[in-house]
């Protein structure tokens, strides 16, 4: 018989930080699934949340369970459910379509104006159990540790980034080691780019550059990034750069960076408006430039799949920290400065 309270990180009010409380299970619909969370990631969005900035405040509603990126064991089903089942291991597409919209019926449910989203505009997985739409639950293949299926939604929007345009025997410059810049790296060179170049400003995330395939990783605190990007392309600039950080200063670097008539795909987002030269960046270098948000569903998760059972792409450096979900506030502290890679919560202490 399942339990009727669980254990959950809340974002109880407004203002900076969250805690850990005793809620409600959630209770399925006919169409959905409830998992039983085995391991959760924590993303550069629920440090939004727990820090409260002004996008937290504009768009998420207190009291709620936030957190997206997990992966988990289906514990009960709706009695409409025919795609997954109790047992399956599942991670999740967090961003629930509407379904109906133009955009859902034309396979580009992923920009779908109605979404609502896992841990922001729903109940989310920082908790011992979560609600999902069985459209929205993807089973893994046996063997996959939970850690790399909790990760698999911002491995996504890597892939995602990477893959909108040619790679294979193309330099690639990816501008941002966050996590996601990092699974990027990895993902170039699983592609078979010819050369793969990273740039932060963070020396810790800048030594995992290399453990992901990097071929030269750029301090851009100190370096000239635009000037060392074209010395290492024999003076062309990358044929494709990927801006992952959503630094003002790096979405003009990657501008003045790429070659002319290159691609530059943007995954970043930046805090505030940014300037760019059009005329001499844009239009004159005829370049293409790609706005990219969350995962083609499920192109990118098949594609996802793909490459780690390939052998291709191992994203294990990425993963630097793993804690119980009671050392939330140390989760979110090494988040926020950016002392770290991926960090992993485990609702459960038997599964740290």
């Amino acid at each position: 018989m399942l339990p009727k309270k669980m254990k959950a990180l809340v974002k109880a009010r407004s203002g900076r930080g969250a805690e850990l409380a005793v809620v409600d299970v959630p209770r399925p619909g006919p169409r959905d699934a409830l998992i039983r969370v085995r391991a959760c990631s924590v993303c550069g969005t629920d440090y939004h949340i727990y820090a409260w900035d002004p996008w937290a405040a504009s768009r998420v509603r207190p009291p709620l369970v936030f957190g997206h990126e997990f992966c988990g064991e289906v514990v009960a089903v709706g009695e409409a459910v025919r795609s997954v089942a109790v047992g399956d291991t599942v991670s999740a597409e967090t961003h629930v379509a509407c379904g109906r919209c133009s955009l859902c019926r034309t396979g580009q449910a992923h920009i779908c104006q109605e979404v609502a989203i896992l841990g922001v505009d729903r109940p989310g997985s920082f908790a011992q159990y979560v609600s999902l739409p069985e459209e929205n639950a993807w089973k893994n293949p046996p063997g996959v540790a939970p850690e790399i299926a909790s990760v698999q939604e911002p491995l996504g929007n890597a892939v995602h980034t990477v893959l909108s345009g040619e790679v294979a025997g193309r330099t690639v410059a990816v501008l941002g080691c966050g996590p996601i810049g990092l699974f990027a790296v990895g993902v170039a060179r699983a592609a078979g780019a010819a050369a793969v170049y990273a740039t932060d400003i963070s020396p810790y995330r800048l030594a995992l550059a290399p453990r992901m395939g990097a071929d030269r990783a750029l301090d851009a605190s100190r370096a000239d990034v635009v000037a060392e990007l074209r010395s290492l392309t024999g003076g062309e600039g990358p044929d494709v750069v990927l801006e992952m950080s959503g630094s003002p200063a790096a979405v003009s670097q990657a501008l003045k960076a790429v070659r002319f008539g290159g691609r530059v795909s943007i995954l970043g987002i930046p805090s505030r408006p940014v300037e760019i030269d059009l005329a001499q960046d844009v239009v004159f270098k005829g370049i293409t430039i790609q706005g990219i948000t969350g995962r083609r569903m499920f192109e990118t998760w098949y594609q996802t799949r793909a490459l780690l059972s390939s052998g291709r792409l191992d994203i294990s450096p990425v993963i630097t920290h793993r804690l119980p979900m009671e050392e939330f506030e140390l989760a979110m502290e090494l988040v926020g400065s950016g002392q770290c890679g991926k960090v992993i919560l485990y609702p459960s202490p038997t599964e740290v």
